[in-house]
């Protein structure tokens, strides 16, 4: 080795740098243009959950391609803050007060959960040979953000997971209807309510805390800390009604969108073959739930006077905001759909870690 090689190796580490940081603008730029595209045909398209399903579709086809894409952890903690705060403020003070009005029917929206954790998680071990974490969380039913999150911070397979959960909700919103209406003779003419959206004083308050809850959580290693800062951050501030209104549909649209292009940035490498198998087990894993769901619906309509479309909306495992729309939709009750949907959150948001921690066991040589 040349004696001046150290020092020109010192010297080329800034040009190095300087490259490096012009390669990542361009990936940033080049993923975020293919993830709002894929946004807007989604949206086009009228899939469900288009700001996050159009991105990650989109881009990992990218990646597929040979395209490299790429999303700084910067963009990724702030779409984490973002949607923390969208999740949390699904909650209020009328929706904690009706906890004890609805036993049976919350009885059966946890048996539901279990059972298809439980059983989805099994088969994805066993006939897709899944790693641990990767069958817990593909087998999770809702609660998708935080689930995808998750598996971007620890090391589960987020390919597989992504493609699996957003083909179950896409199955979950398109069978929930027709489930409905041949259960029901439900009215599919009503508009949604408007809902109040949160004032700016409160949004940079609530997001200030975020950040310092996901730097704490951070600290304490913590899975997708700035995605639990923001939730329990939100979460506090609507339960006690001290910052009423949801987060603006423009900001928790904008980090859907980030996130749903930094989960396509995963599919790197990622061949058709697994694509189809994410794809079977979509399909078992939705039709597992639906039956599971399905049955407990019919169970909790037969013990308790309650109407069945508004069980069945309260326990099918899909997205909160297509659920509760869908509920006005068909005249069932919001609050009650709501309320259920949120604690179906609340119960994953403890079984997904008590599980991972299980399955770190089980890992453990």
């Amino acid at each position: 080795m040349p004696p001046d090689a150290p020092e020109r190796a010192k010297q080329l580490e800034p040009e190095k740098k300087s490259r490096h940081s012009v390669f990542m603008l361009r990936a940033t730029l080049l993923s975020l243009a293919l993830g709002s595209l894929g946004a807007l045909a989604a949206a086009t398209a009228g899939m469900p959950a288009p700001f996050l399903t159009g991105p990650a579709t989109a881009v990992s086809l990218a990646g597929i391609l040979g395209l490299r894409c790429a999303v700084p952890t910067v963009i990724r903690n702030a779409c984490f803050v973002a949607i923390g705060l969208g999740l949390g403020s699904s909650v209020s003070p009328e929706i904690l007060a009706n906890a004890v009005k609805w036993p049976a029917s919350l009885l059966g929206m946890a048996v539901c959960v279990v059972l298809i954790m439980w059983l989805g998680s099994l088969l994805l071990r066993h006939l897709f040979r899944c790693d641990p974490r990767t069958a817990v969380l593909g087998s999770t039913p809702g609660h998708l953000s935080f689930v995808l999150g998750l598996s971007l911070d620890t090391g589960a397979n987020t390919a597989f997971i992504s493609v699996v959960q957003s083909l179950r909700v896409l199955f979950l919103t398109l069978a929930t209807p027709a489930a409905i209406a041949f259960g029901t003779d439900a009215d599919l003419t009503a508009i949604p309510r408007v809902v109040e959206q949160l004032s700016l004083v409160h949004l940079g308050l609530l997001a200030l805390l975020s950040v310092l809850a996901g730097y704490g959580l951070g600290l304490l290693r913590a899975p997708a800390a700035f995605l639990l800062g923001g939730m329990f951050v939100s979460v506090i501030g609507h339960g006690t009604g001290l910052t009423p209104g949801r987060v603006p549909p423009l900001l928790t649209n904008t980090a859907m969108v980030c996130m749903g292009t930094l989960i396509g940035t995963r599919f790197s490498g990622v061949g058709l073959g697994q694509i189809k198998e994410a794809s079977l087990a979509a399909i078992l894993l939705t039709g597992g739930s639906i039956a599971i769901v399905a049955l407990a619906s019919l169970a909790v309509v037969a013990t308790v006077d309650l109407p069945f479309a508004d069980v069945i909306l309260a326990l099918a495992p899909g997205g909160l905001e297509t659920m509760i729309a869908m509920s006005a939709f068909v005249g069932a009750d919001p609050a009650f759909v709501g309320f259920h949907h949120v604690a179906r959150m609340f119960l994953l948001s403890a079984l997904i870690p008590m599980a991972m921690a299980r399955t770190k066991q089980q890992m453990t040589p």
